[in-house]
């Protein structure tokens, strides 16, 4: 149930029809990992612990540079030097202490990241690293979890939802295969910073169109953001039945 102190604190998603009190205690319920409290991983973990998630499971091996401050909002500059985790953490306890939060410190491997997406019920790549991606899908599609994957590198963004629990969705390797220019980083290419938010943002919002069961996810439709025209395009992904890591998933 939802205590009055809920019912007041998430009054105006509850007004929704499509969450309801119903949606809302779908979101209490859910556990998410978020992997990457950078650009992309500050601003979900924000609006998914302000939306009343039950539970965040929050991955993170690198701690915050002034370099970040433009752009990765859940930290601010008493932060830097401190781990991202235990930064977003004081930070998003201080926004909503109703969300359990569960650390992961370390860089994981392959055996650490298939346990820590399994004991989930959603993950979001909030990462600007090929290699972590790769792993993040190949372990979502093992366990068959949901993946909501964003990017963001200059003036240019990019917004898909991968479900392996939906027959047709591809998986991520299926529309990158083994890489692409999203291999570059911010400290190399450069990004603007509210770009970052709009994709984290809508990370966050498709995170909970999963999680609440409300909406169209993004599922086989890659949304693709040019910051410098203010202009959206959306392709559509089909998945690769010969696909390495997903091929062979529904026979």
């Amino acid at each position: 149930m939802l205590s009055d102190d809920e019912l007041l604190r998430y009054s105006r998603q509850i007004l929704l029809k499509q969450v309801d009190i119903e949606g809302q205690l779908k979101l209490k319920q859910s556990r998410v990992l978020i992997v990457g409290l950078g650009g992309l991983g500050a601003p979900v973990a924000l609006y998914l612990a302000a939306a009343g998630v039950g539970e965040l499971h929050l991955a993170d091996f690198d701690s915050v540079d002034l370099t970040n401050l433009q752009r990765q909002i859940i930290h601010d500059s008493s932060s830097v030097g401190v781990q991202k985790v235990d930064s977003a953490i004081a930070r998003l306890s201080a926004l909503n202490p109703l969300v359990k939060l569960v650390p992961h410190r370390a860089a994981m491997d392959v055996d650490t990241l298939g346990a820590a997406v399994a004991a989930v019920d959603l993950v979001l790549d909030c990462t600007d690293n090929f290699t972590v991606r790769e792993a993040v899908n190949s372990a979502c599609v093992s366990a068959n979890k949901p993946l909501v994957s964003g990017a963001a590198i200059r003036l240019e963004g990019q917004l898909s939802v991968f479900d392996p629990r939906v027959t047709t969705s591809p998986c991520y390797h299926c529309l990158y295969g083994h890489g692409s220019e999203a291999e570059l980083t911010c400290s190399e290419a450069g990004v603007v910073g509210p770009l970052v938010g709009m994709v984290g943002s809508l990370q966050a919002l498709e995170a909970l169109k999963l999680l609440a069961g409300f909406g169209e996810p993004l599922v086989g439709r890659l949304l693709l953001i040019d910051a410098l025209s203010g202009r959206f395009r959306e392709l559509k992904v089909k998945r690769d039945p010969a696909c390495a890591v997903c091929g062979d998933r529904h026979g």
